[in-house]
């Protein structure tokens, strides 16, 4: 593939961090909130931190790497380098499929606020489409369109926590709303799981590695911002969210930043929400397939995908044959799959993919390293203990999909 030309570093901080946000943003607040609560119960304030360290720890490792090896593919690339093909292949394969899975969620997030639900798989179908044109035009116009996503985003959930703290319904002891019963840890740990869905948004940095100016600097930089501005946020939706709807509430509401606000006595907000809502998942869709795409281009160049996707278009600069393959399959499964078992799915691909990512950097010499290896232990240890905890379906799922990897990987060594 040497005649292929190579992606250009067109993207600066602000960029790769706005990248990042609307990946984390869109997927967390408006989709996994609430079947996270009926997990955790009057223990899910628990599982947001659980799943705010084992995140923490997971950024630091792939900063740590994205400093070594600033190129596409993120820990596809750092698997292959420091622990051998196997170990990059299976990293790879369980991004890519597993956030596949995440895009189809995400556009049928979308339709869920925009239109009825006779209309919203075709509805989702189009927008998935729409964004891999944006994609396909060029890495820079993702970057625009995502900071206009993130800013409507970022005054949604402004509105949402007015609405919950002034709109005089807010009562303190929502926050314990189930503190009667017992404190249920493996429920806790399982919505941890579900909420690390939320947090792996600053992988797409890391897989956009040789689209960045000055690597080295600017991708740990842009992972550690993007992932402490989603934390901040998440807490404080969290909490005016809980204060308003309590936990019960929140665990059995189908839109819980709607219900928020109507519960918080504004109910003239609600078009506001519906708009935050809708540019939360576009956000999330349009920088998960740039993603997908990137990583789905690093295994094409090393034949662990068909070769064929790693065409770089010449003018655009971005891998075109992958990403309209992403958008292909997405769409099928937009007309087929369930947003809630996608989320669990796409939760132990990805925490296997961290795995992965923090058994490379622990592998790192002194002189390479940012971070201490313990942290690299905390993360491993982490991401075992959460993908164990997850829904059994999404457990089950997950083994079969990594199986189908090794099946294939092994068929075309042979061949």
């Amino acid at each position: 593939m040497s005649d292929q030309p190579g992606l250009t570093r067109r993207l600066g901080t602000v960029d790769a961090v706005v990248i990042g946000l609307g990946s984390m943003i869109g997927a967390g607040v408006f989709s996994v909130f609430a079947p996270a609560a009926a997990a955790a119960g009057s223990g899910f304030l628990i599982g947001l931190g659980i799943a705010a360290v084992v995140a923490y720890c997971n950024a630091t490792a792939s900063a740590q790497l994205a400093m070594q090896y600033p190129t596409s593919g993120g820990t596809y690339v750092y698997g292959r380098e420091r622990l051998g093909d196997w170990w990059g292949f299976l990293a790879g394969w369980g991004f890519v499929i597993g956030k596949t899975a995440s895009c189809a969620a995400m556009a049928l997030t979308f339709a869920a606020y925009t239109v009825p639900p006779a209309w919203q798989r075709p509805v989702a179908v189009g927008a998935v489409l729409t964004l891999a044109a944006v994609n396909y035009r060029g890495v820079t116009r993702t970057a625009r369109l995502s900071r206009v996503i993130v800013a409507v985003v970022l005054l949604t959930l402004a509105v949402v926590v007015a609405a919950g703290l002034l709109g005089g319904q807010a009562d303190p002891d929502n926050l314990a709303n189930g503190g009667d019963s017992a404190l249920d840890l493996y429920g806790v740990l399982q919505s941890a799981g579900l909420l690390f869905f939320a947090f792996a948004g600053y992988a797409r940095i890391a897989t956009m590695g040789e689209e960045v100016r000055d690597p080295q600097h600017t991708i740990p930089r842009a992972i550690v911002v993007a992932l402490a501005i989603a934390v901040a946020v998440y807490a404080v939706v969290a909490v005016a969210t809980l204060l308003t709807l309590g936990t019960d509430g929140l665990a059995m509401s189908r839109a819980p930043l709607a219900d928020a606000v109507t519960g918080g006595g504004w109910a003239w907000a609600m078009p506001v929400v519906v708009v935050g809502g809708a540019a939360a998942s576009l956000g999330a869709l349009l920088a998960l397939i740039a993603g997908v795409g990137r990583t789905t281009l690093a295994m094409a160049r090393q034949a662990d995908l068909p070769r064929c996707l790693a065409a770089v278009h010449p003018r655009h600069r971005v891998p075109h044959r992958a990403e309209i393959t992403v958008a292909v399959i997405v769409s099928l499964l937009v007309l087929t799959i369930d947003l809630r078992g996608a989320i669990g799915f796409s939760s132990f691909g990805v925490l296997f993919y961290y795995l992965i990512a923090n058994l490379s950097a622990f592998t790192q010499p002194p002189e390479q390293r940012r971070f201490p290896r313990w942290l690299q232990i905390l993360g491993a240890a982490g991401c075992v203990l959460l993908a164990a905890t997850l829904p059994w379906q999404a457990v089950v799922a997950g083994l079969g999909m990594f199986a189908a990897g090794v099946v294939y990987r092994a068929i075309r060594l042979r061949l």
